[in-house]
């Protein structure tokens, strides 16, 4: 039985796994078993960060222009709330359309 070490990326044609032992970058065997665990977890994984709009659906993004000293302020209250700058905005602007919304 062959050994070789793969890097990330394509391996190439079909391997055998039964045959040849294909190591991971760790060290550790790969197997028909691991491969296929491997391999739904990547299909599983989905691009950027959860939904907020609701399992499963896309959440629409929104680019703002703002004044710099307006968007210190939203850093400001980031920082001192312990959260993510784009969370305080939306937070901002959810407040605003509900106090404005008819």
């Amino acid at each position: 039985m062959s050994t070789r070490r793969i890097k990330p990326g394509l391996i190439g044609a079909d391997v055998d796994l039964s045959k040849e032992d294909v190591r991971l970058k760790e060290g550790r065997r790969l197997t028909e078993h691991l491969a296929d665990q491997i391999a739904e977890r990547a299909l599983a994984r989905r691009r950027g960060r959860p939904s907020i709009t609701g399992a499963g659906k896309r959440t629409p993004s929104l680019t703002v222009r703002v004044p710099q000293p307006t968007r210190d302020a939203l850093e400001r209250l980031a920082k001192a709330q312990g959260k993510r700058l784009a969370d305080v905005s939306r937070e901002a602007l959810d407040e605003y359309v509900s106090r404005h919304a008819s």
